[in-house]
């Protein structure tokens, strides 16, 4: 880890390989009992092809390690927030929030499976208020999960 500052800024379409590899490490670190329904290739794929192009995407880049998080917008939804697991706990999710609530002051609204514990603690802390849990029916992993609202 490096003392040099970590700058929030859009992400390019030269991101899109390393955005995906840290989607990739957070989900495996985070989730490892959620079953991925997609190939890393598909994920790198959907992220280059899909994400990039149609979605407010944001990276945290530190000048030395490169592209250590992530964060889409999808209108008023914070689609995804990911970072790389040796770069959790250092204010990079208190940062991409802030943002998001810069980006969209009217409100926010995210999704998050119910296993992951820590996350949903940091939405919490966030201002962000549990307002819905499913079966998880509705989400390609089938995993059960939990929607969540801010509002200002």
């Amino acid at each position: 880890m490096t003392t040099t500052p970590v700058s929030l800024r859009r992400a390019v379409a030269a991101d899109a390989r390393p955005t995906a590899d840290v989607w990739l490490r957070s989900f495996a670190a985070a989730l490892p009992t959620v079953v991925r329904p997609h190939s890393d290739d598909e994920v790198r794929a959907y992220l280059r092809d899909v994400v990039l192009p149609r979605h407010e995407t944001w990276v945290a880049e530190d000048a030395e390690a490169g592209i250590v998080g992530m964060m889409v917008l999808d209108g008023e939804t914070l689609s995804q927030l990911y970072l790389d697991p040796d770069w959790r706990g250092h204010g990079l999710g208190d940062r991409f929030v802030a943002l998001a609530k810069e980006r969209v002051p009217g409100g926010l609204d995210l999704w998050a499976f119910q296993v992951n514990k820590p996350a949903r603690r940091f939405y919490e802390r966030q201002g962000f208020t549990a307002v819905e849990y499913t079966d998880g029916a509705g989400n390609e992993e089938r995993e059960p999960d939990v929607r969540y609202v801010w509002r200002p």
